[in-house]
């Protein structure tokens, strides 16, 4: 027959991706991802607990950072892996969420995957240890919720103790731990005069002040924002007063030139000054409409210029222009006035009161301040300190201790800190594991081994024998979970302690998400078998503008 004996045909080669499009695929681009996102987790390794250590990071224009917090070295570190770029967003999202243990969620997710790289390697499907992994979440979160203590809110001066060892507990990792009582009460007392309800972090303004000492640092039970840019005639305006009435506008109050290329069409002198007058009788108008409500204290977020201000001056107003947004929303929020955008049918129904309004000196600068403020859900932090970066460590921890406080407040369940819970949820999965038949009981037990990465870097970091003193927390632990069940790293006593008898104290909150988003990014970077790189994404002047050729408007070549 025809065609017996003949070669098979060549199947020809088929082409989807354009060329030099790298792919990588497999089990070698599992480990590649996994490796990848454990050198982002030694990077910050070092920066867990009250004795770690802070990383220095200058950006691509020369400004430079000091930070221990996980969420800030994560942002800065310019991450170009794809699959590594899943912890800073996990790291992001515990921020916004928590506030705290920022650090703790990349390292322990970095840790699950460590555990089960040699699983992957050795050929065990992706999606077993994923479901494994979904399985021991919800077994831990679970625990977690069960052993919580509840708090009593209707004792306040227990709950505002409370409320202030989970603040300092967070504080004990940051630069302000060693005045940590001195910033405790601050962060409190600045949570609870918020709208307990919304507890909205944003009614706390922070305003930063170089020099002086941090125990210069004032909470202004208030509003207090920074003198913005005057013009001539506001040193003759008062600047204090007792019960003020406030308002606030979105009005510029300023006499403004033409537009360019504006033209207008006079055949006299008159008509010319009759526009003149126009503008004039325009602003003056506005003017006299705010006099009339007798308002005391005139802030807009728009420009108030020398003319108006030179006005105010003269009726003994004081008056502010370029507020910014947050301040104005404060100082509505605290008086309980209404931003404007007109001046038409403005009435005393409008403005808003306070006890006292006054410009003081703080530091080098001037500051105006509303105190006593009838309605006042809002406050001011004014920090003091000597070099700028150190400043702006204060604030991010501040703004940690803040949102560990409100979680505390809204969730009410309290755990112990410095890896005692880390220690029992390990416990409790080992023992839970024994009971699981097949692979599911391999990768519980993995979860359970990560989770003690924890208390492990914190005696790293406080150079303890680590060996030693995990050691002994699972022997403690095992031994009776329900009277050693808060037994965690005591990094003063460089001991083995009950650390919810010593008020290390952490709301639940922190725990459960951490466990849950480490877990949710660790099943994300197990679930990539494949990473399609395109050129363009590599080489900046792929896909660019084409070479020049002869096209319309280019001259040959010896014309």
């Amino acid at each position: 027959m025809a065609g017996r004996g003949q070669m098979p045909m060549m199947q020809p080669q088929v082409i989807v991706l354009k060329e030099g499009t790298d792919t990588s695929q497999g089990v070698p681009q599992l480990l590649s991802n996994i490796s990848a996102c454990l050198a982002i987790c030694d990077t910050i390794r070092t920066t867990l607990g009250p004795r770690g250590m802070d990383k220095l990071i200058v950006d691509s224009q020369g400004r430079v950072t000091i930070s221990n917090d996980g969420a800030t070295i994560m942002k800065l570190l310019d991450v170009v892996q794809p699959a590594a770029r899943t912890l800073v967003d996990i790291a992001r999202a515990q921020d916004a969420e928590v506030g705290d243990g920022t650090t703790s969620v990349v390292l322990l997710a970095g840790e699950l995957l460590k555990e089960v790289k040699d699983y992957v390697d050795e050929g065990v499907s992706s999606q077993t240890i994923i479901k494994g992994f979904r399985r021991a979440a919800d077994l831990a979160i679970n625990h977690i919720k069960e052993i919580a203590v509840d708090t009593d809110r209707s004792d306040k001066a227990k709950f505002r103790e409370l409320l202030e060892k989970c603040a300092a507990t967070s504080m004990n990792s940051k630069l302000i731990g060693s005045q940590k009582e001195f910033f405790t009460k601050m962060v409190v007392d600045a949570v609870m005069r918020l709208d307990q309800d919304e507890l909205n972090e944003d009614m706390i303004g922070i305003k930063k002040i170089p020099g002086g000492a941090m125990q210069d640092s004032i909470l202004v039970d208030g509003v207090a924002f920074k003198k913005s840019f005057s013009y001539a005639g506001f040193e003759q305006q008062p600047k204090s007063f007792d019960s003020p009435k406030i308002v606030c506008l979105n009005v510029e109050l300023e006499l403004k030139a033409e537009k360019d290329n504006a033209e207008v069409r006079v055949d006299k002198v008159s008509e010319y000054q009759a526009i003149v007058d126009a503008e004039w009788k325009i602003i003056f108008d506005k003017l006299a409409s705010i006099v009339a409500t007798g308002a005391n204290v005139v802030l807009s977020r728009l420009p108030i210029g020398d003319l108006a201000t030179q006005y105010f001056a003269d009726r003994n107003i004081f008056c502010a222009g370029r507020v910014s947004k947050d301040d104005l929303d404060r100082v509505c929020e605290a008086t309980g006035c209404r931003v404007q955008s007109t001046t038409t049918d403005l009435t005393a129904k409008h403005l808003g009161v306070c006890e006292r309004f006054e410009e003081c000196q703080i530091g080098g600068q001037r500051f105006n301040v509303f105190k006593g403020c009838p309605g006042a859900k809002t406050c001011t932090i004014i920090l003091r300190g000597g070099a700028e970066q150190f400043i702006d460590e204060v604030e991010r921890s501040l703004h940690d201790s803040i949102m560990v406080v409100r979680r505390a407040v809204k969730n009410q369940t309290v755990v112990a800190g410095g890896g005692a819970i880390e220690m029992e949820v390990s416990r409790y999965l080992r023992e839970t594991a024994r009971q699981i038949e097949g692979k599911q009981q391999l990768i519980i037990t993995a979860v359970a081994k990560a989770l003690e990465v924890i208390p492990r870097q914190l005696c790293e970091n406080a150079g303890f024998d680590t060996t030693d003193f995990i050691t002994q927390l699972r022997a403690r632990h095992a031994q009776d979970p329900e009277r050693y069940r808060w037994y965690g790293v005591d990094i003063e006593e460089e001991a083995v302690t009950d650390l919810f008898a010593k008020f290390v104290w952490e709301p639940a909150l922190v725990k459960t998400n951490a466990i849950a988003s480490a877990i949710e990014a660790a099943c994300l970077i197990l679930s990539v078998d494949e990473t399609v790189t395109s050129q363009k994404s590599q080489d900046p002047m792929a896909g660019g503008q084409p070479m020049p050729g002869r096209g319309r408007g280019m001259p040959m070549g010896g014309r």
